[in-house]
């Protein structure tokens, strides 16, 4: 095969394998949720024995990335594809990170009654969810639109996620018991915040694939 049509074959597989983790990323994240919401400690320990496929996946696209750029030489868009597929790679190996602690929480809780329903927590993952899969999207076909969206829609995870603060630092102060239920989750509510930073960055790798322009989507 010509030289360049071995290039563009290596990198269309690469950013099909960048999508398959993706799904998989997307897979933890509504597993983690589902967990925590249902209590199901079963269903947290999948998730962590399946983060290790996650982690190889991230190891095996860096390296064959970092190989066509050195291998190759790639200009202009390529070689701006290749670093937005660097870059989005550490967000979606960090966003499985996040599940994973997640999961921590549902087993550390122990299967306690709910100090109060879970009503925003599920909410929020719920959009971070769809917002990984259209940052996602937005990569694979070069939808600069899409990738933009994904900062007002950040804004709406951030405004949960103050609320849900909130709500817990009243029952904790109000309800000495509550603390560590509360602390508890917190640290699952900042989990998915951060979930949703990351979806923003793609969405930010995006936009410099396609224009060549940084723009920060996270202010």
């Amino acid at each position: 095969m010509d030289p360049r049509r071995q290039f563009h074959a290596d990198l269309e597989a690469l950013q099909q394998d960048l999508l398959k983790m993706g799904t998989l990323v997307e897979e933890s994240i509504f597993k983690a949720v589902r967990a925590l919401t249902d209590q199901d400690q079963a269903l947290a320990e999948e998730i962590l024995a399946g983060d290790d496929q996650i982690d190889r996946m991230e190891i095996d696209i860096e390296t064959r990335s970092l190989q066509l750029i050195a291998l190759q030489q790639p200009m202009a868009r390529d070689l701006r594809t290749l670093g937005t597929t660097l870059k989005a790679v550490t967000d979606l190996e960090r966003m499985a990170d996040h599940s994973v602690d997640i999961a921590k929480v549902v087993l550390r809780m122990n299967r306690q009654p709910w100090i109060k329903p879970l009503i925003d927590i599920p909410r929020m993952g719920d959009l971070v969810e769809k917002m990984v899969r259209d940052g996602l999207t937005a990569f694979i076909r070069r939808d600069v639109k899409l990738a933009e969206t994904l900062a007002t829609r950040d804004d709406v995870v951030d405004g949960l996620y103050a609320q849900i603060f909130r709500d817990l630092l009243g029952l904790m102060i109000s309800t000495p018991a509550s603390v560590e239920q509360a602390t508890q989750l917190m640290m699952a509510a900042q989990n998915l915040e951060r979930i949703g930073d990351h979806a923003t960055n793609i969405g930010e790798w995006v936009i410099y694939m396609v224009d060549g322009v940084r723009r920060d989507l996270n202010m």
